[in-house]
Order: C-alpha cells, then sequence, then structure tokens
C-alpha cells in the first residue's frame, strides 16, 4: 500500500507539472515567424520596392502570399495601408494568401503604393516591411467626337500637310527639320513635304496655283542659293542663306541619301506641274537643272562597284559609309541608276545595295524576304515607297509589295505579341520606327524596343496593313488624341508604359503620314512619280518589273 500511494503522489505531482508547464507555454506563446513571399498586382508579381504600370483604374486586385498560415480576420489595417487611398476589401483564398481588392475608382496615370509593414498581425508574426507601387493607366474613354473614316483620313492629311506649308521656312519654303529648329532645314523633309503639294492640291487645302507659286519658291532658292557638293545636297541647310550646316563633325557635305529624297519630291513635281503656264514650265526646267546636276557616279569613290553615303570638302570620304544591304536607300540606287547625265551601271546596285539584303526566314509566321531580323524600324518601307510603287515591282532580289507587307505585318504583331510587356502595346496600338523617346532620338524596331510608339509607323503602313493601320488611327485619334493630338497632327511619338508623350514633330516622319496614307487612298504620289520617264530608264537598267 505504501508503494502504491508513492506511485499515486508522484502521479498527481507530475500531472500538476505538466499543468504547469502548459499555462507557461500559453501564456509564453507566440505567432508563428512568417515573411512575405510573393505580391501579386493584376496577375503581375512585383518584387519588394518595385512597380508596374497600366493597372486599371477600378477593382485592382493584390495576392500577398506568406510563408507561414494567416488570419485575414486578425487584419491590422494600420499595418496594410495605401497612400493616395483609403478603403480595400480584403478576403483570404487560401492559408496562405491574402486578397485586397481596391473598389476604386483609382486616377488615370497616377503612382500609387502598398505598404505591408512588420508586425504582429493576421496571426503571425511578419518580418521586415515591405512597399510595392503601381501606375494606373488611362482612362477607357473616347476623346474626340466621332466622324467618318474619310473625314479622319482628310483630318489627319491636311493638320500633316500644314506642318509643310504653314510651319515652312519663310524665305527658302523648304521643311525645317523638326518644330523649333528654326533656321535648320532639311533636304530629304522637303523632298517629302514636296510631294506632299499635290496631296494638298487634290485634297482642296490649297490651289493649284498656290502649289505651283510654293514649288517655284523652292526650286529657286535650291537653284540659286543652296549649297552643293558634285551636285549634291547635304543633310541640312540654313533656310536663308542656303549654307550647309554641319549634321555630325564629318558630315558637313553631301550626303547623297538626303539628296535621292529631295530629288524624289522634285521628280514628283516635275510629273505632277505639266502646265504650259509659265510657272509650271519654269517649274520643270529648274528641276531639270538640278537632277542633271547630280554626280551620282562621283559618289562610287572612283568606280567602285557601291555607292558612298557622305563626301565632305574638308574631310573627304572620312564618313566611310557604303550604302549597302537593305534599309531605306533603295531610292538613291535607283537615281543612280535613272540620272541622264551622270548615272552607275547595273552593277552599282548589284555588287553594293543588292549584296546581303536576303533574308528569308519567318517571324510570327511570316516569311521576311529581305532586311535584318524582324525587318528593321519601319521607314525602311516607307521613304523610297512615298514615289515608288510596290504594287508590281519585282526584281531578282524580291517582291517588294510582299517585303514591305511582310515587314509592316511582323511589326504589327510583335506590338500585339509584346514579349516586353510594356503597357499599351496591343494590335491596335503599334508602331515602331526611328523617332523621339525618351531620352532623346533611336531607331526603334523589334530588336531596339524602349516601349515607344510613333503614330508614323503605323499610319504610314496603311497601303500595307490597312485594317491594322486603320485601326491604330481611330486608336490614337479618340482615345489617345487629347495626349498626342496638336497643331500639325500626330505628336511624333509617345509611350503609355513612361507616361511620356512627345511634343515635337519631325519632317521626315511627318511626310510618309500624308503621302502614303494618299498612296492608299488613291495611289496620286505612285502614278505621279512612275510617270517620269527617267525614273522608268532606271528602273529597266536594273532589271525591275513594274
Amino acid at each position: 500500500m505504501k508503494l502504491i500511494r508513492i506511485f499515486f503522489l508522484a502521479a498527481v505531482l507530475l500531472t500538476d507539472v505538466l499543468l504547469c508547464t502548459s499555462c507557461v507555454n500559453k501564456e509564453d506563446n507566440k505567432p508563428p515567424t512568417s515573411t512575405l513571399l510573393s505580391c501579386t498586382i493584376e496577375g503581375r508579381k512585383v518584387a519588394n520596392g518595385k512597380s508596374v504600370s497600366g493597372v486599371p483604374l477600378e477593382n485592382v486586385e493584390f495576392l500577398l502570399e506568406f510563408t507561414a498560415e494567416i488570419d485575414a480576420s486578425k487584419l491590422d489595417k494600420d499595418k496594410i495601408w495605401f497612400n493616395n487611398f483609403g478603403s480595400y476589401q480584403v478576403s483570404q483564398p487560401d492559408r496562405y494568401t491574402l486578397r485586397i481588392t481596391l473598389t476604386g475608382p483609382l486616377k488615370e496615370y497616377t503612382k500609387y503604393s502598398l505598404f505591408v509593414l512588420g508586425g504582429d498581425y493576421l496571426g503571425i508574426h511578419l518580418v521586415g516591411d515591405y512597399s510595392f507601387s503601381f501606375t494606373t493607366g488611362l482612362e477607357d474613354k473616347i476623346v474626340f467626337p466621332e466622324i467618318s473614316t474619310d473625314e479622319l483620313l482628310t483630318k489627319v492629311q491636311e493638320r500633316t500637310f500644314a506642318y509643310f506649308w504653314d510651319y515652312a521656312h519663310p524665305v527658302s519654303g523648304l521643311a525645317r527639320e523638326r518644330l523649333g529648329s528654326d533656321e535648320t532645314v532639311t533636304t530629304g523633309g522637303s523632298g517629302f513635304g514636296l510631294m506632299a503639294i499635290p496631296v494638298g492640291i487634290s485634297r482642296g487645302f490649297i490651289t493649284r496655283q498656290e502649289g505651283a507659286e510654293r514649288a517655284l519658291k523652292i526650286v529657286n532658292f535650291l537653284k540659286d542659293k543652296a549649297v552643293t557638293y558634285h551636285g549634291a545636297f547635304p543633310h541640312w541647310l540654313n533656310g536663308t542663306s542656303g549654307a550647309t550646316i554641319a549634321f555630325s563633325t564629318y558630315d558637313n557635305g553631301a550626303d547623297l541619301v538626303e539628296t535621292s529624297f529631295l530629288m524624289e519630291g522634285l521628280l514628283t513635281l516635275r510629273s505632277y506641274f505639266d502646265g504650259s503656264d509659265a510657272t509650271e514650265t519654269a517649274i520643270r526646267s529648274g528641276i531639270t537643272a538640278l537632277w542633271e546636276g547630280v554626280e551620282w557616279d562621283w559618289f562610287t569613290r572612283g568606280g567602285q562597284n557601291v555607292l558612298y553615303w557622305h563626301w565632305s570638302a574638308d574631310y573627304d570620304w572620312k564618313m566611310n559609309m557604303q550604302i549597302k544591304g537593305w534599309c531605306e536607300p533603295l531610292m538613291t540606287y535607283l537615281l543612280a541608276a535613272a540620272s541622264p547625265t551622270h548615272p552607275v551601271p547595273k552593277e552599282v546596285y548589284d555588287n553594293g545595295w543588292a549584296s546581303g539584303a536576303k533574308n528569308g526566314r519567318k517571324f510570327y509566321d511570316i516569311t521576311l524576304p529581305l532586311g535584318p531580323d524582324y525587318g528593321g524600324p519601319m521607314f525602311f518601307a516607307h521613304y523610297s515607297f512615298l514615289g515608288l510603287n510596290p504594287r508590281n515591282l519585282s526584281d531578282a532580289y524580291a517582291n517588294y509589295w510582299e517585303q514591305n507587307v511582310a515587314h509592316s505585318r511582323i511589326n504589327h504583331a510583335y506590338c500585339a505579341a509584346n514579349p516586353k510587356g510594356y503597357y499599351g502595346y496591343s494590335n491596335v496600338c503599334w508602331g515602331l520606327t526611328a523617332s523621339d523617346y525618351a531620352n532623346g532620338y533611336t531607331a526603334s524596331s523589334p530588336t531596339n524596343d524602349t516601349g515607344t510608339i510613333a503614330p508614323t509607323a503605323a499610319l504610314s503602313s496603311m497601303p500595307y496593313t490597312p485594317d491594322e493601320s486603320m485601326a491604330a488611327l481611330e486608336y490614337f485619334y479618340y482615345k489617345l488624341g487629347n495626349k498626342i493630338w496638336g497643331e500639325y497632327g500626330f505628336y511624333d511619338a509617345f509611350s503609355l508604359e513612361h507616361q511620356w508623350f512627345a511634343r515635337s514633330y519631325i519632317a521626315i516622319d511627318q511626310g510618309p503620314i500624308i503621302c502614303m496614307i494618299e498612296n492608299y487612298r488613291s495611289g496620286l504620289l505612285w502614278d505621279t512619280f512612275m510617270r517620269d520617264p527617267d525614273v522608268r530608264h532606271g528602273l529597266d537598267v536594273l532589271g525591275f518589273s513594274y
């Protein structure tokens, strides 16, 4: 009995000890330690201290995933909060996840931040503080009254025409390089502006007499004042004196490619102004003198089978840039072969320009005949083809309609696929080409994508991708018009990702818009340029069918 009593007392004592220990543990119990494993904002994971853009304005959802089980009923809203926004709803989709929903509405293009502070709440001890930022996107609304498709196309052409007509240099009549460039006028951009004159006449923006007088003013300035080098013009001129303005240190002389774009415009006017009155006769004779004065063969640098882009009286061939492979200056080789006074033979085209032009690979299941992968910037398909009609154009190397359609479709497909995840890119918001961007100027393309869309890229591709380009036009005008539409039409570029909108206009981007829209609508410039007998001779020399 004594032994039984001892065991009983021991059992009671052990029970008391266990009960006491349990009480101590209960009193000292701490919530499990946790970290915040991830934050997902509208389906996109965001790292601590980072941000996402383009978040919608209502019902924005956040998912916070923790490493320990949580209890949403123990949420302390002083620990999880937003700047610039107060109320939110919470739920718990699983044991480790807290769902936060902002009921909105939020303000468009505004930055908000979510702060998650460390401490004891949600049934856990959260280690560390966290923050996640997001920027809202644009409000989805129509910003301008809707008009018919024809009215919209005409409106865009008329505003764009004003850049070359109203903003032209007052002395020379040539196109200023860009908005605010003052005395600096551009030769290539002026060529595009010259081609806009027949468009302005045909659309009733100006009379034929007004167009002819402006054309003669420009021709006379180029003939009597502008500096040339072996007949070729520099990239930039002073609009009052005609003196060269250096494009870069060594580029202070002839620019053969810019000269070819100027000649493209001049030859279009020579064909268009076919009247017998004194003004139109003087236009034709002046243009012929300028055209026949260009020494295209000089730019073979002593008889090489390739053309060189630059020559300077001060630096000779220092730039040393051959014009080779598929890019924008097919026009340069065509006009060099077409020259009645200083032509180059077909071998220069075959061994210079055409060498290395082939591609043949598929991008987004679209075969690209020529050029760099993904096609490069869209101006490759525009500059030479403001006048040169690609619809039935082919030679030994490519069908140029197929080339330009493929290039445009690939550019569109890339923006629709949006592999870099830029906010705003879509099947209606597309177009990568050379333009201003937030940090300066760049030649955007699928392989050099800064998140910047240039309206000229999609709009000037309208003959090649009419549905995609029209959808882009309507989006740019009706949805973004209050941000990218101004006195001379669409501003040069924008980035919805970076909340950046240019306030610039550039001649070489404005020109293709009005001209290629007109080629889409009527074929006016294609028909006019292709009528020129020298142009047709050049095409024949190079073996083109057209």
